[in-house]
């Protein structure tokens, strides 16, 4: 039976966290909180980062102390997958039958790491990084190995690489493009990262592809390229991407294209349901476009702006999308959006060698999107920019000495 005052969130991540303290501070009446793993909501990035490397103890993942949901009338469901969702009904059924009523839902079921299509995945010491019991797994197999393979530069696969060759563990980090960050970056500052981890000592083999993980007994020894060459290690970690975790939307007949396609109001196509974080294919007013983004920054301010909604708020999410990295002694925030091609240029404040700079990617003199290395308090002026409230002067923007602020 359909709950005329119950705010249902599926997804107990980050995204499904905020929302549910945005709605408890809006006055909303009954919130439950279900999610499928076993621990109390935690955050992300110190998974890849400080966690990881031992900089950080437990506690500090959990985004709330294990009393808070109680203490704040949230009905926090560990451990519960929920199944499908009944729009007619009104009502999440969960795995072991029980149905839980909403007058509005939303949908932070977050994403799932991508799985290679290749022999020997399922060996032991064959780790993918997603979870808080991953990430400790995987930390445990740096302090343990003298050898390992990280398949995939993106963000996740060089944060990992940082923390094993930080440990002292040899790293070979195998990626398919000439270059990591590639396809993110474009090749002028995605060398810039490349640099970075050859200078620490990574064994960076681009342009390779995969062609299985060596094993025996169940358990991997190490890798075979493409071409024939094999690589030991004592462990191998993926990341290769993420996929959406859509699954229960398309079961509900939701619309689904690369996510939950929702409004600038996290709203689905069906009003009562919102989607928010990792699984949302957002509509940014910004960019005049949908856009899926898989980072930490989204789902901590897509969430509560999805609960606000929920409550009856009509503004439209103007938030630009950010993200940042932390490796060796490289920092890193990023803001805006550029697609792989689209755009013109790339202008460079300061020097790409000393990995002290700024850089802006520009389309038709329209600044799409900025990122500050090793340069810190930039990242409103370079909003300003992306926003177009300031029209990128390229004498002012380029030159160091003058402040961009």
């Amino acid at each position: 039976m359909a709950d005329d005052g119950t705010h249902v969130i599926v997804g107990a991540g980050l995204a499904g966290a905020k929302a549910a303290e945005t709605l408890r501070e809006g006055g909303a009446g009954r919130i439950v909180l279900i999610g499928d793993e076993q621990e109390r909501p935690y955050d992300r990035p110190p998974l890849s980062k400080e966690y990881l490397q031992g900089n950080a103890g437990r506690d500090a993942v959990y985004l709330h102390p294990a009393d808070w949901y109680a203490e704040h009338g949230i009905e926090l469901r560990t451990g519960v997958r929920a199944s499908a969702v009944d729009r007619d009904a009104h009502e999440v059924v969960l795995a072991d039958g029980e149905r839980v009523g909403y007058r509005t839902l939303l949908l932070t079921t977050g994403s799932s790491p991508r799985r290679l299509p290749v022999p020997g995945t399922d060996l032991d010491g064959v780790h993918l990084l997603r979870t808080l019991g991953d990430s400790d797994t995987i930390a445990a197999a740096i302090r343990s190995s003298s050898r390992m393979v990280v398949i995939g530069g993106g963000w996740i696969g060089l944060e990992v690489t940082a923390a094993a060759r930080i440990a002292g563990v040899a790293v070979t980090l195998i990626e398919s493009a000439p270059l990591p960050l590639l396809r993110v970056l474009g090749p002028e500052i995605a060398e810039v990262f490349a640099a970075l981890h050859r200078e620490h000592g990574v064994d960076l083999r681009v342009d390779t592809d995969l062609a299985g993980i060596r094993g025996q007994d169940g358990r991997v020894t190490g890798v075979r390229l493409a071409d024939g060459t094999e690589i030991d290690a004592d462990a191998v970690v993926v990341g290769v991407g993420i996929t959406p975790n859509t699954d229960l939307a398309e079961a509900a007949g939701l619309e689904v294209s690369d996510g939950v396609v929702v409004d600038a109001r996290h709203r689905t196509s069906d009003p009562d349901v919102h989607a928010a974080g990792d699984v949302a294919n957002l509509w940014y007013p910004a960019f005049e476009r949908h856009l899926r983004v898989e980072h930490w920054d989204n789902a901590l301010n897509g969430g509560p702006a999805a609960a606000r909604a929920m409550l009856g708020d009509d503004t439209e999410y103007d938030h630009l999308p950010y993200f940042f990295t932390d490796q060796y002694d490289l920092g890193m925030e990023y803001t805006g959006y550029v697609a792989p091609g689209e755009y013109d240029e790339v202008v460079v404040r300061g020097d790409l060698s000393s990995r002290e700079f700024v850089a802006f990617w520009l389309a038709g003199g329209r600044v799409l999107a900025g990122m500050n290395v090793n340069i810190w308090d930039v990242t409103d002026p370079i909003a300003r920019l992306v926003r177009l409230e300031e029209t990128f002067d390229r004498a002012r923007h380029a030159d160091p000495a003058v402040p961009l602020a």
